[in-house]
């Protein structure tokens, strides 16, 4: 695996203080309050990979991914509630917020997030850490999770699931991956400039496609997630990226259960009421999935998995943090530790 060539950590001057946020209402407030955070550049070879981070160095680590098309942002209002004694990173993946996108020619194919990590965690020199992710970020958590089981301690997953497993994904596996290529050629073809709109226009724009998601919490978003240039802001993901099925790795139910028996991990599952298997599956072969991977787990895992629902939507974490940041804090707390393979 290919080592990052460098990277740079922003002077304290450089550092970013957010307001200040309430800690869990059943944990001490003195063991929260993480404001300040500096960032973090990690050399790639086709650019760099951009991140974000709070905390000592030398604390026991944490990597926070993001959802399809979000960016590092949208761990800003959570991570200050979390426990202090613990190093938290948020990276942008390839293609993402403020990382470089990835070379001319290549997709952007879940299996390449999942070497992101590969990277950014040799980059920091972290021989063992604990995952938190939320949506598709929390796939390829999980994908990375039973690829190199030996390295994570604690998986979180925030309304998602380990493994990309859709009632249909299997069955349109090679739909979506033509439709992935022939979404790339089009996009090289184009010669349409990005699009500059107005700040106002551009937010109007986000919350539109993105109902669930707060006026605030679009706001982080977009800061990131965009650049301002002469005229107005033009969007930082790169247009090759379009439906997350193009990119996620389907597998059938007999590689899940393979997949999850490779897992180390002690497991969190928080699930959204009001979430990603509400508002979008109604159907009984989703509630069927979704009875499927609980079984599963449960009965793979045993006491190392650990499921709760939660109020609110999908991007509960961004936009009601208090409502999972209790949960979150018992887990990392908690002395278990995943087993070690003999």
């Amino acid at each position: 695996m290919p080592r990052f060539t460098g990277l740079r950590r922003e002077s304290d001057d450089e550092r970013r203080e957010p307001g200040p946020r309430e800690g869990p209402p059943h944990l001490p407030l003195g063991e929260f309050r993480i404001c300040l955070f500096s960032e973090l550049k990690l050399a790639v070879p086709w650019g760099h990979i951009a991140a974000k981070a709070w905390g000592s160095q030398h604390a026991t680590p944490v990597l926070c991914l993001h959802g399809w098309l979000d960016n590092a942002n949208s761990f800003d209002r959570l991570i200050p509630l979390l426990p202090k004694d613990f190093h938290y990173v948020a990276m942008d993946f390839g293609g993402h917020g403020l990382s470089s996108h990835y070379s001319p020619g290549l997709p952007y194919y879940q299996e390449n997030f999942v070497s992101d990590i590969r990277r950014v965690v040799a980059a920091l020199k972290w021989k063992r850490f604990s995952i938190m992710g939320h949506s598709f970020g929390g796939m390829v958590g999980g994908m990375f999770s039973s690829i190199f089981p030996e390295m994570v301690d604690k998986l979180i997953l925030l309304d998602t699931l380990p493994f990309a497993l859709d009632a249909k994904g299997v069955e349109d596996v090679l739909t979506y991956r033509r439709g992935a290529i022939e979404h790339l050629l089009q996009v090289e073809a184009s010669q349409k400039p990005r699009q500059v709109v107005s700040p106002e226009e551009m937010l109007q724009r986000f919350l539109k496609n993105n109902s669930h998601v707060s006026e605030e919490c679009a706001r982080l978003l977009l800061q990131r997630g965009t650049t301002e240039v002469a005229t107005g802001l033009i969007m930082n993901r790169d247009r090759r990226m379009a439906l997350p099925e193009y990119s996620m790795d389907f597998i059938s139910r007999e590689l899940f259960v393979h997949s999850a028996k490779k897992l180390q991990a002690h497991v969190l599952l928080l699930k959204a009421i009001q979430g990603y298997y509400n508002v979008r599956r109604e159907n009984d072969s989703d509630r069927n999935v979704i009875l499927f991977v609980m079984d599963t787990l449960k009965s793979v895992l045993k006491e190392r998995f650990q499921y709760v629902e939660v109020p609110d939507n999908h991007y509960v974490h961004l936009n009601q943090p208090q409502n999972v940041a209790g949960f979150i804090s018992a887990f990392l707390l908690s002395k278990e530790t995943a087993p070690h393979e003999l």
